[in-house]
């Protein structure tokens, strides 16, 4: 179970309430820096709040860099390893052109990105994620044939784990995590995690859970500080 964090401070409160390990939500991050997710943010800027997430605590933390912001393999890993995370995620999402990258080539990306790492002295835990259900491409009845077909694909290119994004189905789950042959994430939505972890699903995120309920809870208390003022006064007033 990864807490996910957008920042020094949420990363802090993880690690006092006893996560072992510390996951970044891009959507989370790209808030907390004025921009949108999927790629909006300058890469230095995310990088660089990648890095302060790091060093606010001694917990391995593992980023989720979309789709790489563009960068060659041998860029990304060094850029990861230079921010000081474990591992990361990368997600087989086109923004410039829409819909999904062509397995082959998503496969053969992450691979090279394996071995820029090793070649830098480092075993980078890539989580592969898997948006088919994302896109909702073609008829649902195919949807997890074509989960499938990419997890494994992309386990046999050097992924560590398989991250099929939304994908909140028992059965379906059930039938990745037996055909995969690695560990699975699983973004915690309606199953419960004591039944996630009996269908043996081994890493569970949150993605953008714990910052959209602060950012709520933020709205909460300052609309009703507003309303008690009466409305605050223009500070320029």
């Amino acid at each position: 179970m990864l807490g996910n964090a957008w920042d020094a401070a949420s990363a802090r409160v993880l690690a006092r309430e006893g996560f072992p390990a510390i996951a970044t939500t891009s959507g989370g991050v790209a808030g907390s820096l004025g921009y949108d997710d999927h790629e909006s943010s300058p890469v230095d800027a995310v990088f660089a709040a990648t890095a302060r997430i790091v060093a606010a605590t001694s917990l391995p933390v593992t980023a989720d860099l979309e789709a790489g912001y563009g960068l060659a393999p041998d860029e990304l890993a060094r850029r990861a390893i230079e921010a000081g995370v474990a591992g990361l995620n990368i997600e087989d999402s086109d923004y410039r052109n829409g819909g999904l990258v062509d397995i082959d080539r998503q496969a053969v990306r992450l691979g090279a990105l394996k071995e820029a790492a090793w070649g830098l002295g480092v075993d980078l835990v890539i989580n592969a994620r898997i948006d088919v259900y994302v896109h909702r491409s073609g008829p649902e009845e195919t949807w997890l044939a074509e989960a499938l077909r990419r997890a494994r694909a992309y386990r046999a290119a050097g992924a560590d784990c398989v991250y099929p994004i939304l994908l909140d189905d028992e059965a379906s789950i059930a039938a990745l995590v037996a055909g995969v042959g690695c560990p699975v994430n699983i973004m915690l939505r309606s199953i419960p995690l004591a039944r996630l972890a009996e269908l043996d699903v081994r890493r569970v995120t949150v993605g953008t859970s714990f910052y959209r309920a602060a950012m709520a809870h933020l709205a909460a208390i300052a609309k009703a500080l507003r309303d008690e003022a009466g409305g605050l006064p223009s500070p320029l007033a």
